[in-house]
C-alpha cells in the first residue's frame, strides 16, 4: 500500500536527501499545523512528531519542482500517515485499561485571549472524534478544520471525493452535537477555573455542586498504571461525592494537593500533583457550567509534567 502512495508523493528522485534550506525553512514553518494534524488524527504528541519527522524525509526524497502547493502536499502525507498508524493504534487501545483519553498538550497560563494552540485540538473535539471512524475522523480534520479540498482528502482516505463528503458530513453532525452551544469567553473561562480550583481544594460541596452542570461527565485516564475512575461518572452529584472524597483522603493522608492553571488543549485547565503522581485537568464548559472533566493521570502521557524535586 505504501509503495503506491510513495510514487505520488515522490516523483522523479527516489535517494535520500536532505531537503535544501529554502524547503527545510518553508517546512519548518508548517510544522506547527503539520503536528496539530496529526495530532488530531492521533490524539498522541509523539505519534504525531513520528508522523511529521517521516512526512520530512519524504519531502527528502521528493523532487521540489513536481510539488505546486507545499503545505497541500505536505497535508496529505501527513494524513495519510496518521491514518495508517490509527489502525494500528486503536487495535492497541482495545486492551487498555481503563478509559482512554488522548494525550493532553499543555502550556503555561498567561491569560491572553489569543492562545497558542486553538479548538482544532480541544479536549471536547478530541474525545467526540474518538467516537468517529477512523476514515470519518480523518475526512473532518483535514476538510473541515485544515481546508484540503475533499479530492486530495479522497486520495488520503482512499474513497471517492463524493463518499468523502458523505463521511464528513456524517462526522460534522457529530461534532456539532458534542460542542458547547453557549461557550465561555477567555474571562469567564478562566473565573470558572479558578473557582473549580479553589471548591475541590477545600471540598465544597455545595460550590462544586453550583459549577456543575446536572448532566455533567468525568472521565479520568490512569491507563492502569495509577488509581483512577474506571468508568466515567455522570452527573453532578456523583461527580462532586468523588472530588470530595478525593480531597479528604488527601487530608487524612496529611497531604494537601498542589496545583496550578495551565493551558489544556488550548482551555484554561488545571495541572495536579500530589505525593505520588500527577494529573491534568480539563474543563468543558458551556452556559457558565462544567459539562465535562477529562482527567488524564497515566504518566506514560504527562512527560515532563512532574512537580520538580
Amino acid at each position: 500500500m505504501d509503495s503506491e502512495r510513495d510514487r505520488s508523493e515522490s516523483r522523479g528522485t527516489g535517494g535520500e536527501r536532505e531537503p535544501g534550506d529554502d524547503l527545510a525553512a518553508r517546512f519548518e514553518s508548517l510544522r506547527p499545523q503539520l503536528n496539530r494534524v496529526a495530532y488530531g488524527i492521533l490524539g498522541s504528541v509523539a505519534e504525531a512528531e513520528d508522523v511529521v519527522q517521516e512526512a520530512w524525509l519524504r519531502l527528502g526524497r521528493s523532487d521540489p519542482a513536481a510539488i505546486e502547493d507545499l503545505r497541500a502536499w505536505l497535508t496529505t502525507v501527513v494524513g495519510r500517515l496518521a491514518l495508517d498508524t490509527l489502525g494500528s493504534a486503536r487495535r492497541r487501545r482495545e486492551s487498555y485499561v481503563g478509559e482512554w483519553l488522548p494525550e493532553p498538550l499543555v502550556e503555561e497560563f498567561d491569560g491572553e485571549e489569543n492562545p497558542t494552540l486553538d479548538e482544532s485540538v480541544s479536549t471536547a473535539l478530541l474525545v467526540v472524534l474518538e467516537r468517529l471512524s477512523p476514515a470519518e475522523r480523518t475526512a473532518f480534520l483535514l476538510h473541515d478544520v485544515f481546508d484540503l479540498p475533499f479530492e486530495k482528502v479522497a486520495a488520503v482516505v482512499g474513497r471517492s471525493p463524493a463518499a468523502v463528503r458523505q463521511l464528513a458530513a456524517r462526522a460534522r453532525t457529530h461534532v456539532e452535537a458534542g460542542k458547547p452551544r453557549f461557550p465561555a469567553d477567555s474571562g469567564e473561562e478562566a473565573r470558572i477555573v479558578a473557582a473549580f480550583a479553589t471548591a475541590w481544594q477545600e471540598g465544597d460541596h455545595e460550590a462544586l455542586l453550583g459549577l456543575l452542570d446536572p448532566g455533567a461527565i468525568m472521565r479520568s485516564d490512569g491507563g492502569g498504571r495509577v488509581p483512577s475512575v474506571g468508568k466515567p461518572l455522570l452527573g453532578s452529584e456523583r461527580i462532586t461525592r468523588a472530588l470530595v472524597a478525593f480531597t479528604r483522603a488527601a487530608g487524612r493522608r496529611g497531604e494537601e494537593p498542589r496545583g496550578r492553571v495551565a493551558r489544556v488543549n488550548g482551555a484554561a485547565g488545571l495541572v495536579v500533583h500530589d505525593r505520588y503522581s500527577t494529573s491534568v485537568v480539563s474543563l468543558t464548559i458551556d452556559a457558565g457550567r462544567i459539562t465535562a472533566l477529562d482527567i488524564v493521570r497515566n504518566p506514560e502521557k504527562l512527560h515532563g509534567l512532574a512537580e520538580p524535586g
